[in-house]
């Protein structure tokens, strides 16, 4: 993959593709994590004499619906790096500057369709390209895939880091591997789930995940999620894999999907009817927790329950915990897993936290991320 150091950048300016798809409440940004992160690569260019031209997309806008503007962003970014940040109102009005923000791509049309006329569009304002967005790499997008035919271009230093360490932890971990993998539903991970059957030496399943295995066992699962087409994935999982996966073997109940519900523990995992699983419980949390401190490297993504009812966050965050203080090398690939970590004020004791919750994943399943293989 081609780096900054192969770029001629001195006087040029550069197209940066940035991911700032932050989270907003009104105007107000409420995790900058992704800019921050941007911020090596774009103080690396500058130090070397490039004007930047930065472009980024926020949420799904079908048109240019004021709310999905990147103006706070620009604003973020001219606070961290001390310096005005102009936002172009359009790719037709491009002030010139040091450091300008492109207002939100996907205002174009043809962004997610990787136009040509528009990749063009986008070579024009620029002299170089490089891509530092790991977390909208696996899209073949005009900004992260289209442009990259057109100009010179890299990876960004945070991209480099991204695809280096996650490919690093599946061809060269430390051992023991574990992974740790929560979340909803099997079928949205069984592409992980199979990557690491083949190279983990352990598997912790958390989160509603766990009800499809727990039911093709024999379990009662009571009114906990469990969709119908994940019980033949989970029964092949477990035909392959029995003796790598770790299930549950306790939990925290509630009667419905709420903060205030009434709330019960349970030891064992055979949840009665009328009440749902929404926590792994004591005893699972410290048998997941002494596997974690017994590894060399560890891949987690996907809580252990529902960590955002606060009734029910014990799981995700004695997991947390656990990964925070492993001596080995910790690895949360991004999404639900960065959310509880941040919110449990431990994103700075891993070893890395990936920008890309979709990226890490289809990374880590053996994919090819359109946004990489264009840059090799």
């Amino acid at each position: 993959m081609r780096s900054l150091d192969d770029l001629d950048v001195d006087g040029k300016r550069v197209l940066v593709r940035v991911d700032f798809n932050v989270p907003l409440d009104g105007e107000r940004i409420t995790d900058d994590t992704r800019i921050r992160a941007a911020l090596p690569t774009i103080e690396a260019l500058r130090e070397r004499g490039a004007r930047l031209l930065l472009v980024a997309h926020l949420g799904r806008p079908k048109d240019r619906e004021p709310e999905f503007s990147l103006a706070p962003a620009a604003k973020r970014l001219g606070e961290l790096l001390k310096t005005d940040v102009p936002l172009a109102a359009d790719l037709d009005h491009v002030p010139e500057g040091d450091v300008v923000m492109l207002e939100n791509i996907r205002y174009e049309p043809g962004e997610t369709k990787n136009d040509p006329g528009l990749a063009q569009r986008l070579a024009d304002l620029a002299d170089a390209y490089v891509n530092d967005a790991f977390g909208a790499a696996h899209r073949a997008h005009a900004s992260t895939e289209g442009v990259a035919h057109l100009l010179p271009s890299a990876a960004g230093l945070l991209l480099q880091r991204e695809v280096q360490t996650l490919t690093g932890i599946l061809e060269d971990p430390g051992r023991p591997l574990v992974a740790i993998v929560g979340g909803a539903k099997v079928t949205d991970k069984i592409g992980v789930l199979e990557a690491f059957l083949d190279r983990a030496d352990a598997i912790l399943i958390g989160g509603a995940m766990a009800f499809p295995f727990l039911s093709v066992r024999g379990h009662s699962i009571g009114d906990s999620l469990c969709a119908d087409e994940d019980l033949e994935p989970a029964r092949e999982l477990l035909e392959r894999g029995e003796d790598k996966l770790r299930l549950p073997v306790d939990l925290v109940l509630g009667r419905a999907f709420d903060a205030d519900t009434e709330r019960r523990e349970l030891d064992g995992v055979d949840v009665p009817d009328g009440w749902m699983g929404l926590d792994v419980g004591p005893r699972t949390a410290d048998a997941y927790g002494e596997e974690i401190a017994g590894a060399g490297t560890v891949f987690w993504n996907g809580p252990m329950g529902a960590f955002e009812l606060a009734p029910f966050a014990a799981g995700t965050r004695a997991v947390a915990e656990a990964v925070a203080a492993a001596p080995g090398t910790t690895v949360v690939g991004g999404g639900d897993s960065a959310a509880a970590l941040a919110q449990f004020g431990l994103a700075d004791s891993v070893t890395h936290l990936s920008t890309g919750g979709g990226a890490s994943l289809e990374l880590i399943e053996g994919k090819t991320l359109p946004g990489v293989e264009v840059l090799s």
